[in-house]
């Protein structure tokens, strides 16, 4: 599941709308907003809330809340009391410091509860289980970390996902966004440290590919436009690719023919991806002439000219730097900001290649 973030401000208000109806567009089928940010006005919760969750109900989203015992109070309601958040579009709460053991349970056999990951410990769960949990409406979401230096390790995350996972929970976690960022401190909202200045393409796939991360949510308020159309494209199962062309006008044919979707073979290549049905596609075509043939950095786009017989008109993208060859014409290069997103195309994975402008 893709998520976003969308906090509670009067001054906001139509800033999220937009962030929310971009989101919906391109994919996005989940909320997550707290009740308990220091910077805001909590009177004006209740109504905020409200607002927030017409629009998560008006456009079948889920709606997760961020609460705590004395944000139930700010709105009126008590941590008995989770029936009139679900009529306003809440779907699933976060609960954290302040519950008890007991409030937990009750409220796992009521609405989807989502622990905290970061911080929860065997011990705990073991004790909400023997209590009763409800654990097939149970998740477990990280915290965010606004300061640099503060978020979690992958390792970390790691480790605690294959606990959570022995107990059939899923798991959740945070990336930064690349629009605007969040006050106070404007260094964006990851889970994972690296991830902090990483595109959040890299972070949303090193997060479930690596990480076995469940559900990924933008911790920031917003993504620009066009890393909203990537998610988009990765909510179909095609991973995205930013290149530039070579200044060659022979290639020009083969740039077009890039620029569809196209597939690694299921035989992934060790050290190169091969485009499904490239060699068939293009070994007839009139301009396979040995050109540009130069050294190959990863990254390289290329294609096998006539000197390599039955191979003529193959594309491969190198992963990894490889020597100049003869029979291999470079034709383009994956920018440098993508180039981490090649280790995740595995055997079959779709995949886009645009130029960058």
């Amino acid at each position: 599941m893709l998520g976003i973030s969308v906090y509670l401000a009067k001054d906001k208000q139509d800033f999220n709308k937009k962030w929310i109806k971009k989101a919906i567009k391109n994919g996005f089928s989940s909320i997550f907003t707290s009740l308990h940010i220091p910077e805001e006005n909590p009177a004006a919760y209740k109504y905020l809330l409200q607002d927030l969750g017409d629009q998560a109900k008006n456009n079948g989203l889920d709606l997760i809340v961020d609460i705590s015992p004395d944000s139930f109070r700010h709105i009126g309601l008590d941590v008995k009391d989770v029936e009139p958040l679900s009529r306003w579009g809440a779907t699933g709460i976060r609960v954290d410091y302040g519950f008890t053991a007991k409030e937990i349970v009750d409220l796992s056999n009521r609405i989807k509860v989502f622990l905290n990951a970061s911080t929860l410990t065997e011990k705990f769960l073991k004790e909400l289980v023997h209590l009763g949990l409800n654990t097939k409406n149970t998740i477990a979401a990280h915290n965010f970390y606004p300061r640099p230096e503060t978020g979690l390790s992958t390792k970390y995350v790691i480790k605690k996902n294959r606990f959570l996972k022995r107990y059939n929970i899923g798991t959740l976690a945070f990336i930064p966004g690349d629009g605007e960022k969040r006050q106070p401190l404007y260094e964006g909202l990851p889970t994972v440290e690296s991830h902090r200045y990483e595109s959040p393409v890299y972070a949303y796939l090193d997060l479930t590919e690596n990480c076995l991360t469940d559900d990924v949510y933008v911790g920031d308020p917003s993504l620009t436009d066009q890393t909203l159309f990537t998610f988009k494209l990765l909510s179909e199962g095609i991973i995205p690719l930013k290149y530039k062309r070579e200044n060659e006008s022979d290639f020009k044919d083969f740039h077009v023919y890039l620029e569809e979707p196209k597939s690694n073979r299921l035989d992934a290549a060790q050290d190169v991806i091969r485009l499904e049905g490239s060699r068939v596609d293009l070994h007839n075509h009139g301009m396979l002439s040995p050109k540009n043939t130069i050294p190959r950095k990863k990254g390289a786009i290329t294609i096998d000219n006539e000197r390599y017989g039955r191979y003529a008109g193959e594309i491969h993208i190198a992963l990894k730097d490889l020597d100049e060859d003869p029979k291999v014409n470079v034709i383009g290069h994956v920018v440098q900001a993508d180039l981490p997103l090649l280790d995740y195309i595995h055997g079959g994975t779709a995949f886009i290649l645009k130029q960058q402008p």
